[in-house]
């Protein structure tokens, strides 16, 4: 019996073959009708058997291609047509609707494979992708997502990519970027004058360079690298002296994984994360006899690792055959460049090459990190293999909303039906250049998703650029969100959470509610509101901002704070190896902190984390963010068992004193306790105010489910510490895994509290 459906499928469900699977499966089971994308989905038409009918449906459900995620699937009786075949027809463009983008993936092992297969046509070739692999949000332009509307509509297709392009049974049917030697993009290398250098190869001359010591900016999938030998002191010391990045770890690219073994220490969790279609970098512990210099993450035990993502890659790291630094195109502060105008302008003064093809990098988009903390891997940095698939809320948003993140590590973020579309990583909001990347990203992502926010949501702290952008706006609904409530509210929707929780935000900075810079919080909150049940002590911070850059300030602020002047009267290594620091401010700090000039009050945990680092002489100044903190983790002995003693009050919200942890930690210090042991112990101590500052909230509010949020999770330390100590007093523990637990996860958090708010205006 002869029956006829139309189907409508959204998700992820273009450029990813699914098209050509339809088609395919039509024709296994006999059916005619036809297929096409439209700015919602891919709409079908079939008609046949109606047994065989009921088989196709289920086999798109079964057999859906590796890159689809399909949402929703909508089938309808129709009208029988007397369609004589099945066939593929023209895309239908719509002025309302959206559909899921697939984020770029790296290379797929069959293109892999003809990438180093001399018989091939596309043998060497950098730019080889198919329906599975290959660019695309990094090429897109506007949707539907179909090749006039990429950065690929100047290359027209030879006579054989046509072929393929246009046969449904071809693994690069409709691959957008599809191209191979004749017709495709190219590499060219060039010296830092923008002359080009006439050889045969410039991969080979490129791997020959690296060799000799040489710095490269590559163009990549989502912007600009600077590469150099890993395994070469002076080149990657010259690297980050014309960076002018003097501390913050690079990234190294590794050949394959049979190299981790060499370098580092992982297990199965973290190579698959890896070896993961997103190859994210991932940070790995080092070996000690690891062949990756120390220059490329000073004073840290970890090392970013990824794998070869572009068919680039996997040439340059073939042929070097040892790792690579392979860090973002760009001087300290600034986005990554992906223009190649602006790359030479602000990279010809770092890289003595360049290596760099003819394709349009249309949105710039930085590497993702993640990290194993606790038992799950957890996103760090949620950027190129990720964005811009959402994050499903399980609750319809019936405005389309924007949330425009934080200052540092921005990201924003779109509400929209059920979804959340947080962008890429921007960065920190430091300069013009930063602003555009920011400004440029919301218009593309309103354009992508046909998305017209009525409301806007921001940031409390009136001075960050993403406030300011907010509170400049024409939006009529304006809402201002608390910094950590943020950071809570974001790992709570991620978790699919809605009820009451107890949050722990720990970080550096967040402006409070009372106009004080918080970071130390412990809230009861929901994804409406919160209230304040206990928090750090607040310390000034002699200087501001300068504070968080000399953390000496902060450790002498502590002291003054719990002894007055009876600081005078300690005696530690600290003050003899500084003499000209303390001699010279000591006095000046204390006025300052006694006329309350430029010394806000804080109760942010990293600024304990960069106080304890500066008094036990790990660093008195930092060259970026948390670096203090760092580096005194990374020194700490981790089967260290002591902790020192602290105090909370009974007061509301109650308040977590450390002067006794101070009295002690000077006390270890005089006695030559190593600052490995000391470490060790002040890690077990804000494990153990995490838990019993809890315990106490659980016991008032009668919860259990407590979420930890903020920097300061990145901790790997403290999250081995405190996890299975809550898990232990019966907690449930929620973390971060898909948004990081910095402020690249507060826009997510932003916009869900803004969306509740709506709802119970």
């Amino acid at each position: 019996m002869s029956a006829a459906k139309k189907i409508f499928i959204d998700g992820i469900v273009q450029g990813v073959g699914f098209r050509p699977f339809i088609y395919n499966l039509a024709k296994r089971f006999e059916l005619n009708g036809f297929v096409y994308n439209n700015s919602e989905g891919v709409y079908i038409e079939v008609e046949g058997d109606e047994s065989k009918l009921s088989k196709f449906i289920n086999a798109i459900k079964d057999e859906a291609p590796p890159l689809a995620l399909i949402e929703n699937i909508v089938v309808e009786d129709i009208e029988v047509k007397g369609c004589d075949s099945f066939t593929i027809t023209k895309s239908e463009e719509s002025e309302s609707k959206f559909v899921l983008i697939s984020p770029d993936v790296s290379t797929c092992p069959d293109c892999t494979a003809e990438l180093f297969d001399p018989k091939d046509r596309r043998f060497e070739y950098p730019f080889i992708n198919c329906t599975n692999c290959g660019p695309r949000f990094t090429i897109i332009q506007d949707i539907p997502y179909d090749r006039p509307k990429t950065t690929m509509a100047k290359f027209g297709q030879c006579p054989a990519c046509k072929q393929e392009y246009t046969d449904p049974g071809n693994r690069r049917f409709h691959a957008q970027p599809n191209a191979c030697p004749v017709c495709g993009p190219s590499v060219t290398l060039y010296d830092r004058n923008k002359s080009s250098i006439n050889i045969d190869s410039p991969i080979d001359e490129t791997v020959k360079l690296i060799e000799e010591g040489h710095i490269i900016a590559i163009k990549g999938l989502g912007g600009y690298h600077l590469a150099c030998d890993a395994t070469n002191q002076q080149a990657v010391q010259t690297l980050r002296d014309r960076k002018r990045r003097i501390d913050k770890p690079f990234a190294v690219m590794i050949p394959d994984s049979s190299f981790l073994d060499k370098i580092c220490e992982y297990d199965k969790e973290e190579l698959e994360f890896l070896s993961s279609i997103q190859r994210p970098i991932v940070l790995l512990k080092r070996r000690n006899d690891s062949p990756i210099v120390k220059e490329t993450a000073p004073g840290n035990n970890y090392i970013g690792v990824m794998l070869p993502y572009t068919p680039l890659h996997h040439l340059l790291l073939r042929k070097a055959n040892k790792p690579l630094v392979m860090t973002s195109g760009n001087l300290s502060e600034e986005p990554i460049a992906f223009d190649d105008d602006d790359a030479y302008e602000r990279l010809s003064k770092i890289a003595d090459y360049f290596l760099i093809n003819n394709r349009e990098i249309y949105v710039r988009c930085d590497d993702s990190v993640s990290a194993k903390l606790g038992d799950n891997m957890t996103m760090l940095r949620r950027s190129r293999g990720y964005v811009p698939y959402p994050i499903k809320l399980g609750i319809d948003s019936d405005k389309h909303i924007l949330a425009t993140g934080a200052h540092l590590k921005n990201t924003f973020c779109f509400l929209r039906d059920n979804y959340a579309f947080i962008s890429h990583h921007i960065g920190d909001l430091e300069n013009y250049a930063t602003l555009k990347s920011f400004t440029d990203g919301i218009e593309h992502f309103k354009k992508l998703f046909y998305l017209t926010p009525q409301v806007i949501a921001y940031d409390m702290h009136p001075e960050y650029l993403s406030t300011k952008y907010a509170m400049d706006s024409d939006y009529k609904i304006k809402i201002p969100v608390q910094h950590h409530h943020a950071h809570i509210a974001s790992c709570m929707i991620e978790n699919n959470v809605t009820d009451k929780v107890i949050g722990v935000a720990f970080d550096g900075t967040g402006f409070g509610t009372d106009g004080n810079i918080w970071g130390g919080e412990f809230l009861v909150a929901d994804l409406n509101d919160f209230k304040r049940l206990a928090h750090f002590e607040y310390i000034p911070l002699p200087g501001g901002e300068t504070a968080i850059n000399e953390p000496w300030r902060i450790a002498l602020a502590n002291l003054y704070h719990y002894f007055g002047d009876d600081v005078n009267k300690i005696n530690i290594p600290l003050f003899d190896e500084h003499k000209f620091i303390f001699g010279t401010h000591i006095n000046l700090i204390r006025q300052m902190m006694e006329k309350k000039i430029n010394s806000p009050l804080s109760s942010a945990a990293g600024r304990l984390f960069d106080a304890v680092s500066a008094l036990c002489n790990v660093r008195v100044n930092v060259n970026f963010e948390a670096q203090a903190a760092i580096e005194f983790q990374m020194l700490a002995d981790e089967n260290e068992t002591g902790n020192y003693e602290y105090d909370i009050t009974n007061s509301s919200p109650m308040r977590i004193i450390f002067k006794k942890t101070f009295e002690q930690i000077i006390a270890d210090i005089n006695y030559d306790i190593a600052v490995s042991t000391i470490a060790g112990k002040f890690h077990n101590t804000i494990a153990d105010v995490i838990v019993n500052t809890s315990k106490r909230i659980k016991g008032i509010e009668k919860m259990n489910k407590i979420v930890l949020s903020g920097g300061v999770f990145q901790n790997v330390l403290l999250m081995k510490k405190v996890v299975p100590k809550l898990r232990a007093e019966g907690f449930e523990v929620l973390t971060h895994l898909k948004v990081p637990p910095n402020d690249g996860g507060i826009s997510l958090g932003q916009a869900v509290i803004a969306m509740n708010k709506i709802i119970n205006l």
